[in-house]
């Protein structure tokens, strides 16, 4: 048991009381409501004054504001509480691609969203997988961005696939499919697409041999699935074996993605639980649980010890 304190917004409380029970200690009691008109309520239903306290929160398709919103308030009012020290766990960033500005007259959305977070109170961020890690310089407080590797390379290496090669579905996710690549002791191949218009992509190129082996796709995130599906396609045509494993941090799965997903019928779709999807709608899904990674940050974070050897 640990001495601090875990509270949840509404958008992830099954990874929430997961960590709790990991950590045997009850999920912090809070009132969390809607008026009528739209505006959100937050009160601590017990004292935090002088508490390490833990926000925990993630960022769902479709309910983004929502759930930044109610982020935004249960930061202010562990500030008001006095609470000593306020960690926010935020496994999905949202807003994490917009982080430059790739065209006259744009927002950077994600430093928006960082100046939001660190101005309502939050101390120190935890998130997992960032789009770029170069994005933690948005951050006025300690960013932990945690990766997911070692769990998916663990997941791999029990299943004990032969003639496997890892591809990244893009140059700009390269660096971390080499890394995963790495740790599997396979090759890697890459994937080069042209982004039309947002949210559609064509692959133009390949670096790399696929002949014959058994791909595994490696990306940051799945939203409407087009480049993933694409990319499937794209080593079929260049020779690789009808399994295909797709692997991933954040299932966003907006849009048409999970009719995609279905329809491309790779032979396992492999994400975390970093936002909650029912197992229902995508049967070839495999989420492997967050939860004891977070419980762990939780407890190095407490008394003052590495993080970083948690996952690297």
């Amino acid at each position: 048991m640990i001495d601090g304190k875990l509270f949840a917004t509404n958008a992830h409380i099954e990874l929430a009381e997961e960590i709790a029970s990991t950590l045997k200690i009850p999920l912090g009691k809070r009132t969390l409501k809607k008026f009528s008109c739209g505006e959100i309520y937050i009160n601590f239903d017990e004292t935090i004054r002088g508490q390490d306290v833990f926000l925990l929160t993630t960022i769902r398709p479709e309910k983004i504001h929502e759930d930044f919103f109610e982020l935004f308030l249960m930061c202010d009012a562990a500030k008001r509480s006095f609470a000593k020290s306020i960690h926010v766990i935020i496994p999905h960033f949202g807003y994490s691609r917009q982080d430059k500005i790739h065209s006259a007259r744009e927002s950077i959305s994600m430093k928006v969203c960082a100046d939001l977070l660190t101005k309502s109170g939050a101390g120190h961020v935890i998130t997992l997988n960032l789009h770029a890690d170069q994005s933690q310089a948005f951050f006025d407080v300690p960013v932990d961005n945690l990766s997911p590797r070692r769990m998916f390379v663990d997941y791999f290496k029990a299943k004990d696939l032969k003639d496997i090669v890892v591809v990244s579905p893009d140059a700009g996710g390269a660096k971390a499919a080499k890394k995963f690549a790495d740790a599997l002791k396979v090759e890697l191949a890459i994937l080069h697409k042209n982004r039309p218009n947002h949210n559609e992509s064509q692959v133009t190129h390949l670096i790399g041999n696929v002949q014959e082996k058994t791909p595994i796709l490696f990306d940051d995130m799945i939203d409407t699935a087009g480049s993933v599906c694409n990319a499937k396609q794209a080593l079929k045509n260049n020779g690789a074996k009808d399994e295909v494993y797709l692997c991933a941090t954040h299932p966003i799965f907006s849009g048409s993605a999970i009719e995609r997903l279905n329809k491309a019928e790779f032979k396992e779709i492999v994400v975390t639980n970093s936002i909650p999807v029912d197992q229902k709608i995508l049967p070839s899904m495999k989420q492997i649980s967050i939860a004891n990674l977070m419980a762990h940050v939780i407890e190095n974070v407490l008394n003052e010890k590495s993080v970083s050897q948690l996952y690297y």
